[in-house]
């Protein structure tokens, strides 16, 4: 339901956070798993590129099951700006850098390869799902950014990328000059991945919801794997791949080391002035956004950034107050119908890990790792392991296996990385708190004082106050209360868990203990 208030002078910003893409579109349930079951492929994550491999796989004749823990599309998928383009940033300079210019130009191709394959199946499946044709913008909006864009430009050049260096913007005063990158695109994502979920179901695809798989992987006699639910029941299987955002299971891959978590915002605006033709993002810091949406007959902007480290920023809901602003003072704003944030996981040296998860698990493979660039970069994993599993030549694996590493940057970056985790750590068990749980007026949460120890509580609409250990149940750091999206997140790695105490995001697997359920201050 839409929680926007009616247009004004000064439209306020929807009081929780809703996807406009999870609107008007009717979405699948499935039972829980109640049985034990083999089959070729168990695929664990049901979003867009679980989806589509069981769609490529199921293609090619093989039984496959997907399992989720929580429902169908309910996860990063329903809450991305749907760009599917090649463009990801100032990324080709660095890759040049550490890759080579043939390891760059494979990972345009790559995209480029993914990029086409939406578009054909859209047309092959004839999917109404707002698909467009869009250039894409890379722009810098100072002095500075504009120097590292002109490397990037200079970098487009070495590789023979398609592309034009522009001086001005469609939107005035936004950018100092620009990289256009032609023949991009945009969509809606449910509507395009269920479709590719219809087309499972009816060719013998089984479907799974709430249904949580444990992180072992068990190799059989019969040279199979066996998956174990958490309610009991076990999956037998040839090959199994983890589509779960962040691996269902490590391996001895050490991912929760060499992945990083960051949120991003979006504020979905009906503009008074509309956007030109074009998708946009700058390349400098704050991060800034853009692309049009259809909405209800009515043309929306999708403003985008405000990207921090998962758990390391003091107030959330600011984040949305200046992608507010933002959108403002380019286009003015009649209302503002949806607002919502997404959380993406980055490897240490900027390319997905896609691939078999450890050399000692040949038959698991992950797909992680996106880095917000996760329409192209979900179907990509798709299409490499879809060909592995069925034994097909692929070029573009070697570039994204999850074994490679490159000492620079890959070394510096995971040394910052850990040891930031490592501060993070020290620093939430020394802090001192004095706020207590009764001190909470209703809508609020924070780390509080329980008994002597620290917790977190949250007093809801009805007064009632949620409390809960809030020290992460992943390795144990302390979770802060993130107030615009209502969770617990968890600054080492990424855990996100809802204000119950539920897991909303890995690594962690196991929910936080519930110190006292509920009660009210009458109690």
């Amino acid at each position: 339901m839409n929680n926007s208030s009616s247009p004004s002078d000064k439209p306020e910003l929807p009081q929780f956070p809703e996807s406009m893409w999870r609107q008007g579109i009717d979405l699948p349930s499935f039972s829980k798993l109640k049985k034990d079951i083999e089959t070729d492929v168990a695929i664990i994550g049901a979003g867009i590129t679980g989806i589509t491999t069981a769609y490529l796989l199921v293609k090619a004749g093989l039984k496959v099951c997907i399992l989720e823990t929580g429902s169908i599309l309910d996860g990063t998928t329903g809450y991305t700006t749907a760009k599917i383009t090649s463009q990801h940033g100032l990324i080709y300079d660095n890759l040049i850098q550490y890759f080579g210019q043939e390891g760059a130009r494979l990972y345009f191709e790559a995209n480029e390869e993914a990029r086409s394959f939406i578009t054909k199946t859209i047309h092959d499946h004839n999917i109404d799902c707002q698909f467009q044709q869009q250039p894409a913008y890379l722009y810098a909006d100072s002095d500075e950014q504009l120097e590292k864009l002109r490397n990037e430009w200079s970098a487009y050049e070495q590789l023979g990328l398609p592309g034009e260096w522009i001086d001005d913007l469609p939107v005035p005063g936004l950018a100092k000059g620009a990289i256009v990158m032609p023949d991009q695109a945009q969509f809606h994502p449910l509507q395009y991945v269920k479709t590719l979920l219809e087309y499972v179901t009816q060719h013998g695809g089984e479907l799974y919801d709430d249904t949580t798989i444990e992180d072992k992987v068990e190799d059989t006699q019969e040279h199979k794997l066996r998956l174990q639910a958490s309610n009991g029941h076990s999956i037998t299987c040839r090959y199994a791949v983890s589509a779960s955002h962040f691996p269902f299971s490590d391996g001895g891959g050490l991912y929760f080391t060499r992945l990083h978590a960051e949120r991003s915002y979006v504020v979905a605006i009906e503009p008074k002035t509309p956007l030109s033709k074009g998708m946009y993002i700058n390349c400098g810091n704050p991060k800034r956004s853009l692309r049009s949406a259809e909405h209800n007959g009515k043309q929306l902007i999708l403003v985008g950034g405000e990207s921090h480290k998962t758990g390391k920023t003091d107030c959330t809901i600011k984040r949305y107050e200046e992608l507010e602003q933002f959108g403002r003072d380019h286009f003015g704003i009649q209302a503002i119908p949806y607002r919502w944030s997404a959380q993406d996981l980055t490897t240490i040296d900027g390319i997905p890990y896609i691939g078999p998860i450890t050399s000692r698990h040949p038959y698991v493979y992950v797909a992680t790792g996106y880095g917000k660039w996760g329409m192209t970069s979900s179907t990509l994993a798709a299409l490499i392991i879809s060909d592995l599993i069925l034994g097909k030549d692929n070029r573009y694996a070697e570039l994204f296996t999850p074994s490679r590493f490159k000492a620079n940057p890959g070394l510096k970056n995971l040394a910052v990385q850990n040891a930031e985790v490592a501060a993070e750590w020290i620093t939430g068990k020394i802090e001192k708190i004095y706020l207590k749980a009764e001190d909470l007026v209703p809508g609020q949460g924070a780390v509080v004082s329980h008994r002597g120890k620290r917790a977190g509580a949250y007093r809801d609409d009805k007064g009632i106050v949620h409390l809960v250990d809030n020290t992460c149940t992943h390795l144990g750091c302390e979770l802060e209360w993130n107030t615009a999206e209502r969770s617990w997140d968890c600054p080492c790695h990424g855990s996100r868990f809802d204000y119950r105490g539920s897991v909303i995001e890995g690594p962690a697997t196991k929910n936080l203990a519930p110190l006292k359920l509920q009660y009210k201050d009458s109690e």
